[in-house]
């Protein structure tokens, strides 16, 4: 029989190491949705580096292109959303590479989100996202793990 020990929890001790980029990088998050960072295809393109992609919340995985694609048409279109954003935190996962994630809350859907961002000399650059929805609030049994 699998059972869990009462001693350990389900979710990780997560520890920031890279409180410099914490900050920047908090400002940027949830990525796409910040308008100070940029509003238009350009801007975007500026922000993704050449290899990023995606995997959205519903598991498919998205080419920059499209993500490109998508961004231009809800600039010609904006709606506002209300994002709450909780459990930041930054681990630096290789010289100027960082992993970003973040417990997001839109109306009633929760997302995990995790990004990777690189720093550049041109700046800030996104390589990967990746947004799961949270199906509900309590633990997995052992067996699910």
């Amino acid at each position: 029989m699998n059972t869990l020990s009462t001693d350990h929890t389900i979710e990780p001790t997560l520890v920031t190491a890279a409180e410099h980029a914490l900050e920047e990088l908090h400002r940027r998050e949830p990525v796409f949705h910040r308008p100070e960072f940029g509003t238009t295809r350009a801007d975007f393109e500026r922000m993704t580096d050449e290899a990023f992609w995606e995997i959205g919340a519903s598991g498919r995985r998205y080419s920059r292109e499209y993500v490109l694609d998508i961004l231009e048409e809800r600039g010609r279109n904006p709606i506002e959303d209300e994002w709450e954003v909780r459990d930041f935190d930054c681990a630096e996962i290789a010289a100027d590479n960082y992993l970003v994630t973040y417990t997001l809350r839109q109306e009633e859907r929760l997302t995990r989100r995790a990004s990777i961002w690189r720093r550049t000399a041109a700046g800030w650059k996104i390589v990967f996202h990746q947004g799961t929805v949270v199906a509900d609030s309590d633990p997995a049994p052992a067996s699910s793990v």
